[in-house]
């Protein structure tokens, strides 16, 4: 059975996750990021998830993280907790 492993930030607008993501791309760490803006718990282990299935995460997230490429940063995702920024870290099938 497939699984992976993610980090990701929440946060309430699409322009902040917009706006966050282009600091992520310039050069800014996502973990430092996610501990500094992330709405989510996970946002204080630098947005880190942990290993989930297929099923374990709201249908929007999961199918990100089942099918983007490993280490490329996804998103705006809307979930019906917010944006997310997704990072796939490690993925098995």
């Amino acid at each position: 059975m497939a699984r992976a492993s993610a980090r990701h930030i929440l946060v309430k607008t699409e322009e902040q996750c917009n706006d966050l993501k282009n600091q992520i791309s310039e050069g800014a760490e996502f973990g430092d990021i996610a501990e500094e803006h992330s709405l989510c718990p996970s946002g204080k282990q630098g947005g880190e998830l942990g290993e989930f299935g297929p099923g374990q995460m709201v249908k929007e997230f999961d199918t990100v993280v089942f099918s983007a490429p490993v280490g490329e940063v996804q998103g705006p995702v809307k979930t019906q907790f917010g944006y997310h920024l997704l990072e796939v870290t490690e993925r098995t099938d």
